[in-house]
């Protein structure tokens, strides 16, 4: 390793230290190891420093852990002031690298002012990037600075190419504004007295940069940037200006007046060049779908005379449509989908037939083209054709025939995207009617036939298109032509996928085949019990379509066997978790779904078994006499009375069963949107359930409908939504109506109720239960690792405390991400929550205040480079064991909060302390302390 006499072993062993921040990445490892890489710096080679100059940049999100900041800086600057300036300059980027642990340190800032005279290449471009390291996060270095950079860039006697590097940090000088704006004036000089392609590009570029972190004179720049793209013959001052306009388009759209897209759309439409109008179409289809194209169209003069096709955007637009370059067709059909979804109060009919036209277009010509540039394009043809579908519902059926009239003569490349995009329009729409399976079986024959490379992912695309298009259960043809293929496909990952999303379409009959005959195509026991978790269930949700309203017996049946089944799938899935995939998700749905099941089974047979009697003309001092409302209702037998309590139960448990849905939701920080969706529409049935006992039985005057009603205008994702809002709508109409019609008192007297509650049951069971994305896969994967100080060296052995004294527990964490951090949402802070709890007391009972048996602590802390730390003040005034728990919560950008957990539990033994030891003793034995004791420990408390 590093005490090796070897070249080769040291560098191998400096090379291995990011790896290594990376498994462990707590303050401890990492600041000793970061002292250690000083060390190497201090004595090493160059080529020793260049790789710890290396390891620095690689873990600079770890830099903020180095405890001894002083002494790493130390041994890192000694080499400063060696005579070679090799070091020296591998030196001052080491500082630059540094500079955001110790941006204020003046004999850096000192060095770098130094090395910037020197008369050494290496050293001066070396002190120009640590310069700009500690502009961006240094205000007085930023401002003593300043005017040194701009004598050497007016400075005859600097090279060109030094102006060239010393320029770039001026993009740095925004720290505030009379800072931002001298600069601003200096670049603006630099624009007029060197007219060279070279500098007025790194210029320009640099005046955007600067614009854009100083957010004040991006107008300016926005109109700086138009003029030379309109006024400047160079291609390549036209390209950076472009390039620079979709910066700021991306970043600040708000800022674009309509005279700016007016002069950009001139600009296009009288460029000669492909290039160029294609990187201005670029510019104005980001701007199309922000902010920015509605100021275009309303704030325009007389816009309420004017017609969309009159405008110059437009115009630009429909001319780009059919252009022989696919890029520029491509960025103009969707110009004109942002101005159709964005502008729905302006009457855009033709511009939408524009549109449905253009990209009808695009499809043909992309889809016949097998090159990467083509399935590029195509992909942002289908990707406007399903917003267009979305804003514009009447437009989905021309755009679904012309899908489907393509998809036959296509490349496999092609057919994939085409597939994914029908099927998205159909989630979202009911557009694919029955009639079109013949069409869509004809093709899956195709390629089933096929021997291409395509084949498989060409399989699953299709087979999920016939999901989405066939809403009810799969007719067994369809089914044998599936099977079929897949057996001559011999692939049993994609026979996987295509179970996969039959579960996720609620196709549960095709889904149970398919794990049953993979069942005995897996290599591990894990696999095994995995698929056949999944095939018990896909056959208990199978069981439940065969329900059927007003017969109640056949339909306890069916939710017994469907029981059967999800226990036996329960115990398969147990068996399928393991420590590095514990399947809590899964776990927690299935048996959410077992429980409520038991609900649904248990209210049936409650309702089942309701009979009551005529009332008497003393149902009202019965009521009175008993305090139980529900005998107003008449003469009831005890077994109604039982029955009635078992009614007020079955809500509460409904109840409960909602709470711990919104629990599993909110443990599900890592879920997609579809699945945290079905989730909540679970929640929503158990509280509607709930409500209806109320409504119905429990207590009908006081029964609200205003909070359970559902919001009609809110978009359906999915054809699973639609029917649960559909049943959710339904039932609500049903109780509102029969609350409307029957006075309270003949609720228990009728059956009506009974029939309501049970078919409202039924209702929600038979829509097939979607197991949705985050079942099977997930896409997001973000953890947090906490680490206590005091720990004990044991788990089990507590740490000794002081009952006079208090206890500093420091919490560290460290978030971690998998390969897509921030996918669905990002962490935005972490709540601790810190509690203990008396275990086991020892001693005499004392008289001691409430506040100082509990410690109850809640602190937020924002993580930095996925890193966080805080402190808590812990009182064990009790003698004996404490049971501390850290529990940890994140916060995402939009304030929810997530119970991610996770929780970590230390033992704390609190012990008397001796003088009051000594003291209680001596009080015992009848002895009064001694003055020397007194005075000896009112020494030591001072």
């Amino acid at each position: 390793g590093l005490r090796s006499g070897k070249l080769g072993e040291q560098c191998e062993a400096v090379v291995r230290f990011p790896r290594l921040f990376q498994k462990y990445p707590f303050p401890i490892l990492i600041n000793s190891a970061f002292l250690k890489l000083a060390d190497v710096f201090r004595v090493g080679n160059n080529f020793l420093r260049l790789c710890v100059l290396k390891v620095t940049q690689q873990s600079e999100k770890h830099l903020e852990k180095i405890l001894n900041v002083d002494e790493f800086v130390k041994r890192v600057f000694s080499v400063i002031h060696s005579n070679d300036p090799v070091a020296r300059a591998i030196t001052l980027r080491m500082l630059g690298s540094m500079a955001s642990i110790i941006p204020e340190r003046k004999n850096a800032h000192h060095s770098i002012r130094q090395s910037l005279d020197s008369h050494d290449n290496v050293e001066v471009e070396a002190a120009i990037f640590a310069a700009a390291n500690f502009s961006a996060q240094s205000k007085d270095f930023a401002v003593g600075i300043c005017n040194k950079i701009s004598e050497m860039i007016q400075g005859l006697a600097t090279p060109v190419d030094l102006k060239l590097k010393l320029i770039p940090i001026l993009q740095h000088m925004h720290h505030d504004a009379s800072l931002a704006s001298s600069s601003r004036q200096l670049l603006q000089q630099l624009v007029t007295s060197y007219p060279s392609t070279k500098m007025v590009i790194v210029t320009l570029h640099t005046f955007t940069l600067l614009a854009a972190s100083s957010l004040v004179d991006i107008p300016k720049q926005i109109q700086l940037l138009l003029q030379y793209l309109k006024n400047d013959p160079r291609k390549a001052v036209k390209r950076l200006a472009i390039q620079d306009l979709k910066l700021l388009a991306n970043k600040t759209p708000h800022t674009w007046s309509r005279e700016n897209i007016q002069a950009l759309c001139e600009s296009a439409l009288n460029t000669p060049y492909d290039s160029l109008k294609m990187g201005m179409l670029s510019v104005l289809s980001t701007l199309s779908g922000t902010i920015a194209i509605k100021q275009y169209f309303s704030s325009a003069p007389g816009a309420a005379a004017t017609t969309a096709r009159s405008f110059d955007l437009v115009k630009l637009a429909q001319e780009c449509c059919y252009h022989n370059n696919r890029g520029i067709a491509a960025h103009g059909v969707r110009i004109l989908t942002n101005i159709s979804a964005s502008c729905q109060e302006k009457d855009l009919l033709p511009l939408e037939q524009d549109a449905v036209f253009g990209l009808e277009a695009l499809l043909v010509l992309c889809s016949q083209d097998d090159s990467p540039g083509a399935q590029a394009t195509l992909k942002i043809t289908l990707t406007c054709m399903v917003k267009l579908v979305k804003c514009r519902p009447h437009l989905s059926q021309s755009v679904v025939e012309s899908l489907l009239a393509q998809l036959h003569s296509a490349q496999d490349n092609a057919r994939i995207l085409m597939c994914h995009c029908l099927a998205a329009i159909a989630m979202q729409l009911p557009v694919l009617a029955d009639g079109i399976l013949g069409d869509l079986m004809d093709l899956y024959k195709l390629i089933g036939q096929s021997a291409t490379d395509k084949k498989q992912e060409l399989l699953v695309s299709l087979a999920t298109v016939i999901f989405v298009s066939s809403q009810k259960a799969l007719s067994t043809e369809i089914k044998t032509v599936i099977k079929q293929q897949l057996e001559n496909a011999s692939n049993g990952w994609t026979a996987y996928r295509i179970a996969r999303q039959a579960s996720r379409m609620g196709n549960h009959d095709m889904a149970r085949e398919l794990y049953q005959s993979l069942l005995t195509q897996v290599a591990s026991e894990h696999f095994y019990f995995w698929l056949n978790s999944l095939k018990e269930f896909s056959y208990a949700e199978q069981c439940l379509t065969g329900l059927q309203e007003d017969n109640y017996s056949s339909a306890l049946s069916c939710i017994a066997e469907a029981l059967k089944s999800y226990h036996k799938g329960i115990a398969s899935l147990t068996a399928a978790s393991t420590p590095l995939n514990p399947l809590s998700f899964q776990c927690g749905f299935v048996k959410l779904r077992i429980d409520l099941l038991q609900a649904f089974s248990q209210l049936i047979c409650t309702c089942n078994s309701l009979k009551t009697s005529p009332p008497p003309a003393i149902a009202t001092t019965i009521a009175m006499t008993s305090g139980n409302d529900l005998q107003r209702c008449g003469r009831i037998s005890n077994q109604a009375l039982t029955l009635s309590l078992q009614m007020k139960h079955s809500m509460e448990e409904f109840r409960n069963l909602a709470t711990r849905y919104g629990d599993l939701y909110q443990s599900s920080f890592d879920a997609d949107s579809a699945t945290l969706r079905n989730v909540e529409l679970q929640q929503q049935s158990c509280l509607l359930i709930s409500h209806a006992i109320e409504a119905l039985i429990l207590d009908p005057e006081s029964a609200s409908f205003q909070e359970y009603s559902s919001n009609g205008t809110a978009h359906v994702e999915s054809e699973y939504e639609r029917r649960m809002m559909s049943v959710f709508n339904h039932v609500l109409e049903e109780v509102e109506s029969l609350n409307r019609k029957y006075a309270p008192v003949s609720y228990l007297a009728s059956n009506t109720f009974k029939s309501c509650l049970c078919n409202a049951v039924i209702a929600l069971l038979k829509v097939p239960l979607s197991f949705q994305r985050y079942f099977f896969q997930k896409l997001q994967s973000t953890s947090i690792k906490l680490a206590l100080s005091p720990s004990p060296r044991n788990p089990a052995e507590p740490i000794a405390v002081q009952n006079n004294q208090q206890l500093a527990l420091k919490v560290e964490g460290v978030v971690q991400h998998g390969s897509k951090p921030g996918l669905f949402r990002k962490i935005q802070s972490v709540c601790l929550n810190v509690s203990s709890v008396l275990q086991s007391k020892s001693g005499q009972d004392y008289k001691i205040p409430i506040d100082n048996m509990t410690n109850e602590m809640e602190q937020r802390v924002e993580p930095h480079n996925d890193y966080f730390s805080t402190q808590f003040l812990l009182n064990f005034v009790i003698l004996g064991t404490h049971n501390i728990t850290v529990e940890s919560s994140v916060i995402d950008s939009n304030g929810i909060v997530w119970k991610t957990g996770p929780k970590t539990t230390i033992f704390v033994k609190s012990l008397e302390d001796p003088y009051s030891q000594q003291v209680r003793l001596q009080q015992q034995q009848g002895q009064p302390p001694s003055q020397q004791q007194q005075q000896r420990t009112a020494y030591s408390r001072f």
